[in-house]
């Protein structure tokens, strides 16, 4: 069993892609798509991938997801302000021994300490990873950095979920798109083929240009490459509700291994007074429960306070920073120090 650090994707031995795909099924966000892409559009100059691995008879067992920066002894988890949650990928067999090869190899290297995030606390590997760099001399600690709302469906239907929201949301969806329909009339277009949505994310964008996020920045390479990853591995739910053909509210959600992630949704500010953002969520969760089968869906990031009406569990994130401790030099090691400065 060894330690090996890769800085390129080249580098990487095929044996790496099964950790990902079994990572994958936890969060989309740990699939090799989202890795590949942050390394390729969203890292700053200064910065470049490093990927700490534990490898066994040729066999990539854990991989920590790290980057390094220029002149800093610290090193950071490769991640980006987009990133939702971050873990270790480990195999699941010998992860005793993987942990520990994985811990005291970061220990010996010239570096004063790891921060990673977002965590969550109830991630089981990295909790043991923390305990043994712990063993090793670091100081590790757990910091609070932001909230996700989420809700598990537990065999739900459509139906049943909107029974269990908030009377006034369910109110307000009914007779905002009768009022919308009446005044206007509308039509909601889904787009799930990777061709389709890749061809109408312009109209995306210019709902998103029209909104209240239009001031949001954010790295437009870094988007674009994931949204096609995801789009062409047929992930994406793409839905858009237009008025005479003209796009007023779109969504962008993400289903992988039975789990809805809500990446992006906007409305255009000029109908507010219509909830198209409402009408097109519940077009959409009606979509992902009844169609794809869910079993999660996955706020993300944010504490807004009308995601709590349409999810039921706030979990927090936090940053774990492991800090190497500053042993003291022991009496032997002080005169023998004293003594080769003195014999120069």
């Amino acid at each position: 069993m060894k330690f090996v650090c890769y800085s390129g994707w080249s580098q990487i031995p095929e044996s790496a892609n099964p950790l990902f795909a079994h990572a994958a099924q936890g969060s989309i966000f740990f699939t090799r798509q989202w890795f590949e892409c942050l390394t390729a559009s969203a890292l700053e100059p200064e910065h470049s991938m490093l990927f700490a691995c534990v490898e066994d008879e040729g066999r990539v067992m854990a991989i920590l997801p790290l980057m390094e920066c220029t002149g800093v002894k610290t090193w950071y988890a490769l991640s980006h302000g987009l990133t939702p949650i971050y873990s270790l990928l480990l195999a699941e067999d010998k992860q005793g021994q993987v942990l520990e090869c994985l811990a005291q190899s970061l220990d010996q290297f010239p570096v004063n300490g790891l921060l990673l995030e977002p965590v969550s606390k109830d991630d089981i590997n990295i909790n043991r990873l923390a305990r043994l760099l712990e063993n090793a001399g670091y100081k590790c600690e757990y910091n609070f950095r932001q909230y996700n709302w989420i809700y598990k469906l537990q065999g739900q239907s459509f139906e049943e979920y909107m029974a269990g929201r908030p009377a006034l949301l369910r109110n307000t969806i009914s007779r905002k798109s009768r009022k919308l329909e009446r005044d206007h009339g509308y039509e909601i277009r889904l787009f799930t083929e990777g061709d389709q949505v890749l061809k109408h994310m312009p109209d995306y964008h210019i709902v998103y240009n029209a909104s209240w996020k239009q001031n949001e920045i954010w790295n437009a390479d870094y988007q674009n490459c994931f949204i096609e990853a995801f789009a062409r591995a047929g992930w994406s739910r793409l839905a858009i509700l237009y008025i005479k053909d003209q796009p007023v509210a779109a969504q962008l959600w993400f289903v992988h291994h039975n789990k809805a992630s809500i990446f992006r949704l906007a409305y255009d500010k000029a109908w507010r007074q219509y909830s198209a953002g409402s009408i097109l969520t519940s077009f959409l969760m009606k979509y992902v429960i009844d169609t794809d089968k869910v079993d999660e869906i996955d706020f993300l990031t944010g504490n807004d306070a009308y995601k709590q009406d349409w999810m039921s569990e706030r979990r927090e994130c936090f940053m774990l920073s492991c800090i190497k401790s500053k042993k003291s030099a022991s009496r032997y090691e002080k005169v023998s120090n004293f003594l080769k400065q003195f014999l120069k």
